[in-house]
């Protein structure tokens, strides 16, 4: 005699359906758990039944069980099959992928450190356009009109100039434009540091390129003389360079500066013949009085000093590099040694 619970349960069994090792178990706990397992729950209910039924209804119990199983199984194996395909995907005998972690470029890393040497000399960081009017870039500074940086050679001018009473625009050729910018927009003391990207109409060689970056250095106060200079200048080379770091100041000439000199740091080279050799890697000076009076401020009063530095130059001698332009090559295999 047919059963009405034995055949709704085996419709609901083979209406399940099982796509993953969650289901699976869901599957398991429902209808053959020992507890709450539906067709356990049959098998307690024979001693219910009329003792004549109970053979009949005992035996489609079991095969409602062997059914539940079997469906279980084959969906566990189907299961297993797919997680193997799966993993066949994966060739174990590859290498493994290098996980790439930026890094500051030399550059970079050199700047930062000028920078922190300068907040403890006590120099603020300002920052100054890189498209400069002619009279911020050369005028300002005391730059005569027949001045050779004014040549087309050195200097790359740009078309629309950003103010006509102040001649065509230029990419500024050095920091120094950011000099008179500070004095026109404070009043002194000042001491600031302007880093930044300058530009030149250059041949490029080893030597030079045509971008370049600089750190500006200006300091404008009363009695400020040449000798402080000099040992801001002594204690910045042996805090980047280190303690016995050999300076060499040499008079120079700049139309924004007088005295005026240059600085050389030298650098050792086993297979040079003298065994190094110098390398300049600043320009420097007092503030010529020519410069205060663009900017407002009075000679009389003031005095100050002006340093232009140049970051590749400096880089170069911290790692032994001999060559400005593998800078701005891009090469993963000289970027990656920082």
């Amino acid at each position: 005699m047919p059963d009405d619970r034995i055949d709704a349960l085996r419709d609901q069994i083979e209406s399940e359906t099982i796509e993953s090792e969650e289901e699976a178990e869901t599957f398991r706990i429902q209808y053959l758990g020992r507890k709450q397992g539906k067709i356990t729950k049959l098998f307690s209910q024979i001693s219910e039944i009329p003792p004549e039924e109970r053979p009949a209804f005992g035996k489609n119990v079991n095969a409602l069980k062997s059914m539940a199983e079997t469906k279980l199984e084959a969906a566990l194996q189907t299961l297993k099959r797919d997680q193997s395909a799966g993993a066949a995907d994966i060739d174990l005998t590859l290498p493994g992928r290098r996980d790439f972690r930026g890094t500051l470029h030399p550059l970079t890393q050199t700047l930062n450190e000028i920078l922190r040497i300068l907040r403890r000399l006590g120099f603020e960081t300002y920052e100054g356009p890189e498209v400069e009017s002619d009279w911020h870039n050369f005028t300002a500074l005391n730059f005569p009109p027949d001045h050779p940086a004014r040549d087309m050679q050195d200097t790359f001018f740009v078309k629309d100039a950003p103010d006509a009473e102040e001649g065509p625009a230029v990419l500024r050729t050095h920091t120094s434009p950011a000099q008179i910018r500070i004095m026109q927009a404070q009043e002194p003391p000042l001491r600031v540091a302007v880093p930044g990207r300058v530009y030149r109409n250059e041949a490029i060689s080893y030597k030079s390129f045509c971008l370049f970056h600089q750190v500006e250095l200006l300091y404008v106060d009363e009695g400020v003389s040449m000798a402080e200079l000099k040992q801001t200048l002594f204690a910045l080379a042996r805090a980047l360079f280190g303690e016995d770091v050999r300076l060499r100041f040499r008079p120079s000439y700049f139309p924004f500066t007088e005295p005026s000199a240059e600085v050389d740091v030298w650098g050792e080279k086993p297979d040079h013949p003298d065994g190094g050799e110098w390398m300049e890697i600043l320009g420097c000076g007092m503030v010529h009085p020519n410069v205060f009076r663009s900017a407002g401020i009075d000679p009389e009063r003031y005095t100050g000093y002006a340093v232009g530095m140049g970051v590749e130059r400096m880089t170069m001698l911290r790692y032994g590099i001999d060559d400005i332009r593998t800078f701005y090559e891009n090469d993963v295999r000289f970027l990656d040694q920082f």
